[in-house]
């Protein structure tokens, strides 16, 4: 049997940050052409397009940061915290989006998505503050997962990703039949 050991998910990133807002009084920052995920969208899926986007000019004057595709976001504040998403495209988010860059020498960033979402409850239960419950960037790179080496990574990981397909095209159909 391998061995599994606990590690900290910074540990196993190439970097972690958050995102920003453009300031929302002025219109020109949005409706651009650039994806800009908000924590409402992240419920435990592929996200590859947001309800909303925003302009050049609005990354430029905001501290929103691209995301490179396949980045596990983390959800930090309110009724989100914890939930987790994997970014299949290049995009922004704002600044209650925990970015985790996997390094893909030490983790399959699919194995740590199914992690963090499998440990929902534990990370979720960290979050703390007043009327709104929250987690930050340090709470979520300290959260240790288990490890298995990256070949079983990998396996566990090519398991799970045809259900998740399958989920997504059964949505797509109910969504269809809906319209």
């Amino acid at each position: 049997m391998t061995e599994w050991k606990k590690v900290r998910l910074g540990d196993l990133c190439k970097n972690v940050y958050s995102g920003g807002t453009p300031k929302k009084s002025i219109t020109e920052y949005y409706d651009g052409s650039i994806f800009w995920l908000n924590t409402k969208e992240i419920n435990f899926n592929r996200i590859y397009e947001t309800e909303k986007t925003i302009s050049e000019k609005g990354l430029a004057n905001s501290s929103a940061k691209y995301i490179p595709e396949n980045t596990v976001v983390v959800a930090m504040y309110g009724t989100t915290a914890g939930k987790v998403a994997i970014a299949k495209n290049e995009m922004t988010t704002n600044q209650a989006c925990c970015n985790l860059i996997i390094d893909e020498t030490k983790a399959d960033y699919n194995f740590v998505y199914y992690s963090i979402a499998h440990n929902y409850k534990k990370l979720s239960s960290l979050a703390n503050g007043g009327a709104q419950q929250n987690l930050n960037a340090g709470i979520i790179k300290d959260f240790e997962i288990s490890l298995p080496p990256l070949s079983i990574q990998k396996e566990i990981a090519s398991i799970l990703i045809p259900l998740d397909d399958k989920i997504e095209n059964n949505k797509k159909i109910n969504h269809h039949l809906a319209a």
